[in-house]
């Protein structure tokens, strides 16, 4: 792949937003670039998310630049140089350049300066510490041109200095080598990760968690967490064995019914197996209670669903798990099976909610009333055998036949 030149012309280096902060912060003697992701993405043709400026100016005289411009500044983490300007609704980091003045082993006492090797040298991968002019001129100190043409990611120095800053570093040395890699991740990179995989134990669960659902939906994310899994990354995160070879299935199935990749449900084919394992998810990665909850229905019972599975039970698991939920639970036994990713008998389960809506319940608590059925507990227990038999009977809408399924609730709760 060859790399443009520069950014020269770029519709939002040169309008907009970022033009007006380019107004106010590259001037009378003070630069201001763009830096890292948004450069790289723009290189390679993605689209560009996040637009972070790094500038010679001190935190103080941006907030000062920022008043006088009439935009609204937050001090989002001023002690390290950062402050969030919003301009047209849009929020932008602004960071004043730093250097490392002193290291004491993982803390560096960091000081603001003028630099822009120095602060390039910082950062964490060649490829994020590109930073393009106001005019789009590329400046790259460590390589990172070279790296993005060559889709290798590397860290920038000593890749055991640069993990030990910060052992998250590990994850996002995969993450980035699935979205952004081809081949062999980079050998010196992957010998420090290993060698400093302890390392991982000390991280935040809600940093790891972040790291590892942005790496399940990356380009390469199956063939990376071989890699993972083969290090011993991956189950020292997961806490359990993980299932590389469903998630790759997951991932071509995804391809295959032309869905967009999902982190939980990718997730799911990755660690997976019964209920228990959802909890252990749910406890080491401090997901929250709705993504747990939708872990749990993907787990129980996964391994009854089949292409000969008839209809009537179709039905029935559309009804009880919603679309989504049928969705998660079809595609993860999908994913477990012996059968080709384009097997068209899977791709119409998978799909079967597209072809039919779930009914209303019919029955309501004052249809029971009237058949003699008490108000409390009682009431509730006659209401869900009444559901269960209407399910049962393949959700019938003929009236007389509702009322019979009514009348039977109400009878068998009386025997009780």
């Amino acid at each position: 792949m060859t790399l443009a030149a520069s950014l020269s012309g770029t519709a939002w280096l040169t309008n907009g937003p970022v033009a007006r902060l380019f107004e106010m912060l590259d001037c009378d003697g003070e630069e201001a670039r763009v830096v890292g992701g948004a450069v790289r993405d723009a290189l390679i043709g993605r689209p560009v998310g996040e637009i972070d400026i790094a500038t010679t100016a001190l935190p103080e005289e941006v907030v000062r630049r920022a008043e006088r411009a009439n935009i609204r500044s937050v001090p989002t983490g001023i002690d390290h140089g950062t402050v969030t300007l919003i301009v047209e609704g849009h929020p932008f980091e602004v960071t004043t350049l730093r250097e490392d003045v002193e290291t004491f082993g993982r803390k560096a006492k960091v000081a603001f300066g003028r630099s822009w090797a120095h602060d390039a040298q910082r950062r964490d991968f060649t490829i994020n510490a590109l930073s393009a002019s106001r005019d789009g001129k590329l400046h790259d100190y460590v390589g990172g041109l070279a790296d993005l043409e060559a889709r290798r990611v590397r860290f920038i120095g000593d890749a055991g200095t640069r993990i030990a800053e910060d052992y998250l570093r590990i994850m996002r040395f995969f993450r980035f080598h699935a979205a952004f890699g081809e081949g062999p991740p980079d050998a010196i990179a992957l010998a420090a990760c290993i060698a400093a995989r302890e390392g991982l134990d000390t991280l935040s669960r809600e940093r790891v968690r972040q790291e590892l659902l942005k790496l399940l939906t990356a380009r390469r994310a199956p063939q990376v967490a071989w890699v993972m899994a083969d290090a011993g990354l991956l189950a020292r995160i997961l806490g359990g064995v993980p299932l590389v070879f469903s998630l790759a299935r997951m991932a071509e199935i995804e391809h295959s019914l032309n869905v967009a990749p999902d982190a939980l449900r990718r997730l799911g084919a990755l660690a997976l197996f019964v209920a228990e394992d959802a909890e252990r998810l749910f406890l080491r990665l401090r997901l929250s209670n709705a993504e747990y909850q939708r872990l749990v229905r993907m787990s129980v019972g996964w391994w009854r669903i089949e292409p000969a599975m008839p209809a009537t039970e179709a039905r029935a698991l559309v009804y009880r798990l919603g679309t989504a939920g049928y969705i998660d639970r079809a595609m993860l036994a999908w994913s477990r099976s012996q059968d080709a990713a384009d097997d068209a008998s899977w791709q119409a389960l998978a799909r079967f909610p597209q072809a039919w809506t779930p009914p209303r319940f019919p029955l309501a608590a004052a249809d029971l009333i009237e058949l003699g059925v008490v108000k409390g507990p009682a009431l509730g227990v006659a209401l869900r055998t009444a559901e269960e038999a209407w399910i049962a009977a393949d959700f019938p809408a003929d009236e007389s036949e509702i009322a019979q399924i009514a009348l039977l609730a109400a009878n068998s709760e009386a025997r009780n």
